[in-house]
């Protein structure tokens, strides 16, 4: 079940939100629903999930209890949470593509394990650190760790983040307000703008070399970046909205950034839970930048290898994160120093090629398509020139779409409202401004059920992960 189709946002959530309202034992009602949520579509791997909590609970107590030897334990647990998510995520590669072992029966990936793996061992590395409280009640680190709104997709949150919230939160009309605003926007980033281009992108990239043109491979990238984007966005903003209308606040996961000015900047932008658990987790204890620079330049490296490897069980994603490694590194030693000087739209565009062709390497399906992928980008393929062939997928609806895409990869939204509430602040709005923004969101939250009631295009990338 994804948030953007109709059994969820239909029946599903409905039902949820009612139940959930009218009860007074909230935290049964939304553990009960994020159990059943995960079961609809991993009814067999829900106990993958239950075994983590298990795991992870008894860990906690123990590290709690035996603080003399607590450093032994916490390491013991990583490794039995890291050793699930190798088995199940990291299995098929490992015997295929490391051991080159005959053909194995492939392991299938429980959804959501690389999410709530990661929870998981922030909680135990929090509980060890003394920066969370050990959970005693089973139940509560159970809701923690399986919640359903950040439970496939993220963000990831610390325990530490919502403990108090899971033992004593308030719905106010304030917070709900806002979540089912933040929830339209996500839904409408998902069903309006990613879906919009998610067609285009699987077609361009499942061409063949001799009939992919430069113009296409081009628009097959943007596309991407753009599905990439306002997928995993939109998935976020939708989790947030759902946490701020049962009272939770979950971190934010986005914050624009197709406007970066570097690679450095891009990585404080995007997907900040995971860039924010790499730094804390893993960054930090390797000595971060306090040792020298080459050890600096070598952590840089394998936090974004093991990043990209927690994304797929791929050499593509490994290259895509050892690419991301280098630019940072490059970056650290000289480039930054260099790109300041730069005329501000030069730095834009750096960064914009930069991460582009980072993500035709994670789109890719192996280092073949990658290779006559971007070569026919530089002109270097095989395929012949067909101003017809890019005719044929850049119809007015998909450069619409890129555009407004465009737009939005902006802070515009921030500023139009505060340019609102200046000229509300003045007396020159004839029509409130709170009416303007009440119609903006029925407005896109109907077209986004009017897409997806319509069947459209609906995958959902990170279901991969």
């Amino acid at each position: 079940m994804i948030f953007s189709s109709i059994t969820f946002l239909f029946y599903f959530l409905p039902l949820f939100l009612f139940l959930y309202f009218i009860s007074p034992f909230k935290n049964t009602v939304l553990l009960i629903a994020s159990l059943l949520f995960y079961a609809w579509g991993e009814a067999t791997y829900t106990l993958i999930l239950l075994l983590s909590i298990a795991i992870n609970y008894v860990f906690g107590l123990l590290i709690a209890h035996y603080e003399h030897k607590n450093k032994v334990i916490v390491g013991v647990g990583i490794a039995v949470n890291l050793a699930l998510i190798t088995y199940f995520k990291y299995f098929n590669f490992i015997a295929q593509d490391l051991l080159a072992l005959e053909q194995q029966e492939p392991v299938h990936l429980p959804l959501g394990i690389s999410f709530f793996t990661f929870q998981a061992i922030s909680y135990l590395i929090d509980v060890y650190r003394k920066e969370a409280e050990v959970e005693k009640n089973p139940f509560n680190l159970a809701l923690y760790i399986s919640m359903f709104p950040q439970l496939i997709a993220g963000p990831i949150v610390r325990f530490k983040t919502v403990a108090k919230q899971i033992k004593q939160r308030v719905s106010s009309l304030e917070g709900i307000s806002q979540g089912i605003k933040v929830f339209v926007v996500g839904l409408a980033q998902k069903a309006l703008i990613a879906n919009g281009v998610a067609e285009t992108a699987d077609q361009i990239f499942s061409l063949p070399e001799t009939t992919l043109t430069m113009s296409v491979a081009w628009l097959g990238s943007v596309c991407y970046s753009i599905q990439i984007y306002f997928d995993f966005a939109g998935y976020s903003n939708m989790a947030i909205g759902l946490g701020l209308i049962m009272g939770f606040t979950f971190p934010k996961n986005f914050n624009y950034p197709y406007v970066s000015q570097s690679i450095t900047e891009f990585w404080r932008r995007w997907h900040m839970s995971l860039s924010s658990w790499f730094r804390d987790y893993l960054y930090i204890p390797l000595g971060g930048n306090r040792v020298s620079p080459a050890r600096t330049y070598l952590n840089l490296l394998l936090v974004f290898l093991l990043c990209g490897l927690w994304h797929g069980a791929a050499w593509t994603f490994i290259l895509w994160g050892a690419y991301h490694g280098f630019f940072l590194m490059l970056e650290r030693y000289k480039l930054s120093s260099l790109l300041v000087k730069f005329y501000r739209p030069l730095r834009h565009l750096y960064t914009l090629i930069v991460v582009l062709l980072g993500w035709v390497i994670f789109r890719s399906e192996n280092f073949t398509h990658f290779l006559y992928y971007i070569k026919t980008m530089f002109a270097l393929g095989s395929g012949a020139s067909n101003v017809e062939t890019f005719g044929y997928f850049a119809n007015r609806t998909l450069i619409s779409i890129i555009i407004l895409a465009g737009i939005i990869s902006t802070p515009l939204y921030p500023s139009l409202k505060k340019f609102i509430h200046w000229y509300k602040g003045k007396h020159l709005v004839f029509i409130p401004a709170t009416i303007v923004l009440e119609l903006f969101y029925l407005t896109i939250f109907l077209l986004s059920i009017l897409t997806v009631a319509s069947g459209s295009y609906n995958p959902f990338i990170y279901f991969r992960f």
